[in-house]
């Protein structure tokens, strides 16, 4: 046995049929879903759907303003992402930037009363599509079941609850 190597057997990871079958399912939703939402956004407001994310952070925070850094953490962005969308939603009116009174070296976003109104024309054509896509597909206790599986993986995704807004937020 000196100075034989054995070759050592690499078992890959498994998933059981019950968890591929969710975990397959999952990814199916994951994909579709995000590419309807921001298609029927773009094509009957304009925006995307993370630029409707971030007119409705800043709509639900106080003021209506979020230093930068806040509103990467709340929208789950790189400050150069958000950077950017600010600067396009900014040439449309709907944000300003200011430096911020708490500190001077910090950036503020503040959502104005013309982005406030293109959120608002946004929301029954985003409710009708989230209707059409996922409410009406589900009964009332698939709904339930759907909030607490949602629930769950956010939490573990997302233990800063930095996202926590969004089930909190009031129905419009």
């Amino acid at each position: 046995m000196c100075g034989k190597i054995i070759p050592m057997k690499y078992r890959v990871p498994r998933m059981s049929a019950q968890e591929s079958a969710a975990w397959t399912r999952l990814m199916r939703v994951t994909e579709l879903l995000p590419a309807a939402l921001d298609a029927q956004l773009q094509r009957d407001s304009d925006m995307t759907h993370f630029e409707f994310v971030v007119l409705s952070t800043l709509r639900l925070s106080d003021e209506s303003r979020l230093q930068m850094s806040d509103l990467a953490h709340a929208t789950n962005s790189t400050l150069p992402r958000l950077s950017r969308v600010v600067t396009r939603l900014a040439e449309r009116g709907w944000l300003i930037r200011e430096t911020s009174a708490n500190d001077r070296r910090a950036t503020d976003v503040r959502l104005t009363s013309e982005g406030r109104a293109a959120l608002i024309k946004a929301v029954p054509g985003h409710v009708s599509t989230a209707r059409a896509l996922v409410i009406d597909a589900l009964s009332p206790a698939q709904l339930d079941a759907l909030a607490e599986v949602a629930d769950a993986i956010g939490a573990h995704l997302d233990p800063d609850n930095r996202f926590g807004w969004m089930a909190d937020a009031p129905a419009d």
